[in-house]
């Protein structure tokens, strides 16, 4: 009997014993080895500008991405389109010899 008990109550017995608990007085401040005066002025945002510039995020739409398995399938379909454009644009760019 005692030893039935005991496999119900275990999951209550070890709730919390083992992730790490933050403690309050901890949770907003530096440690005392360093210094708010060490690490200059906080600016939100401050490398978005910067990050949106080297980035080329796309989002599909969710009828053209049920189209494409993954990126790899949407770059080979996209590299495709380019060629042909380029083929059709010099078939229509060439000179044209009058007699």
């Amino acid at each position: 009997m005692r030893l039935e008990s005991y496999r119900h109550d275990w999951p209550q017995m070890l709730r919390g014993k083992f992730m790490k608990k933050i403690e309050p007085e901890m949770a907003d401040e530096l440690r005392p080895e360093y210094k708010r005066s060490d690490f200059g002025k906080i600016v939100r945002g401050k490398y978005a500008n910067r990050i949106k510039a080297e980035t080329n995020v796309v989002l599909l739409e969710p009828d053209i991405a049920e189209a494409f398995p993954n990126d790899e399938a949407v770059n080979k379909a996209l590299r495709h389109l380019l060629e042909e454009a380029k083929t059709l644009a010099s078939l229509t760019q060439q000179p044209r010899k009058f007699s």
